[in-house]
């Protein structure tokens, strides 16, 4: 294991993980401050708050401008999960404004790239769009993944009755059954877009959020050389624990990479879906960021902390999905218990859970920043 999780005090978790999507900006923009970090400012021009207060994607930055190497840090991807990340960047930039010793590279974090997910406690933007599926090249269109329409009434129920979910978990089972579970996980996972309504869909066109990251790309990361990136979610894996995604090519320097600065079994490991196969992903940041940044060596890996047993979470993602298009979920008396349904599948509230989690993203934070320092020495 190349890092060692820190010790988090209960004051510590909660100074940096805040309750809504407002107090972890605020708390955001105090702790750049804190650190002396220049600040960019990208507000959302089509969608709003729910209480119709208007929502932006704020950049820190600090380092020299020229800088070959840059670590960069993004939260929110999904929503919700946009807590854990918020809150290690926060962890960040205070130890910076406390004195952290930090390697002569630039550091760029993005806070709530999908900002009105993260308002809204929904997984998805504005558009019901899975913003970690919409980073494909749209000049060759969207990606094929047909057997997903065989199964889209039973992921999304329309009605939220223990008949209906029943039901839906039976079609699912049958599903499998006949298909296999590697099969049903690739299905739901890799990104659809052919269901607007639907898990996963990856849109039509870009999202706000994807060009408000190329924005980004274009205005911090030019000149770099070399870039760190972690892209912080949860869901997947043990509970508390990291998960790492790396989406270099395996056995390449890029991987290689990932396996010095993380370890090789936390990289190279099989778990995290059931026992399936990794889905074959398409559309995702790390994609994005390849691309708005290809003059530059990218290195880096989706970062997930286990929250609740899958089924939870496909049970979460299945009532994300009802209260935004379900029959009668407007006037049902339940949304305010199936949005926390969907708040703790994502950010538990658990004080326990979020020191560790914290204490796992400190370390792996620090430990991106050395690799990425040696790195830009070789």
């Amino acid at each position: 294991m190349a890092f060692v999780p820190r010790d988090v005090s209960a004051a510590l978790a909660s100074a940096c993980f805040a309750p809504d999507y407002t107090s972890a900006r605020a708390r955001f923009l105090a702790a750049a401050a804190r650190a002396g970090a220049r600040v960019d400012v990208f507000v959302n021009d089509v969608a709003t708050g729910p209480d119709g207060g208007s929502l932006s994607t704020d950049v820190a930055v600090l380092g020299p401008a020229d800088a070959a190497g840059a670590l960069l840090v993004v939260s929110g991807t999904h929503g919700p999960e946009g807590f854990v990340g918020s809150a290690a960047q926060v962890a960040l930039l205070d130890a910076v404004a406390t004195g952290a010793t930090v390697p002569r590279v630039r550091i760029v974090l993005v806070h709530a790239i999908n900002a009105y997910g993260f308002a809204h406690i929904t997984r998805t933007t504005e558009h019901n769009v899975d913003l970690n599926r919409n980073f494909i090249d749209w000049s060759g269109g969207a990606p094929s993944n047909p057997a997903y329409a065989e199964l889209h009434e039973a992921l999304c129920p329309s009605v939220w009755t223990p008949e209906a979910l029943a039901a839906a978990d039976r079609a699912r089972s049958s599903w499998i059954e006949h298909k296999g579970q590697d099969a049903f996980v690739d299905m739901t996972s890799r990104g659809q877009y052919t269901h607007p309504q639907g898990l996963n869909y990856g849109g039509s066109g870009p999202e706000w959020a994807n060009r408000t990251l190329e924005a980004i790309a274009r205005r911090h990361l030019a000149g770099v050389a070399r870039i760190a990136l972690i892209d912080w979610h949860t869901a997947l894996g043990e509970r508390g624990e990291p998960f790492f995604l790396c989406f270099n090519e395996p056995g390449g320097a890029g991987w290689e990479r990932a396996c010095a600065w993380w370890g090789r079994d936390r990289v190279e490991t099989s778990g995290g879906f059931g026992g399936a196969a990794r889905p074959k992903y398409t559309g995702l940041l790390f994609h994005g960021v390849q691309r708005f940044a290809a003059h530059a060596d990218v290195t880096g890996a989706v970062i997930e902390f286990g929250t609740v047993p899958i089924d939870d979470a496909r049970r979460a993602l299945q009532a994300d999905r009802y209260l935004r298009f379900g029959d009668g979920a407007a006037d049902d008396p339940r949304r305010g218990a199936l949005r926390e349904q969907v708040l703790e599948a994502f950010s538990p509230q658990s004080l326990q859970w979020q020191r560790s989690v914290l204490g796992h993203a400190i370390a792996i934070q620090h430990a991106t920043l050395a690799g990425l320092a040696h790195w830009s020495l070789e």
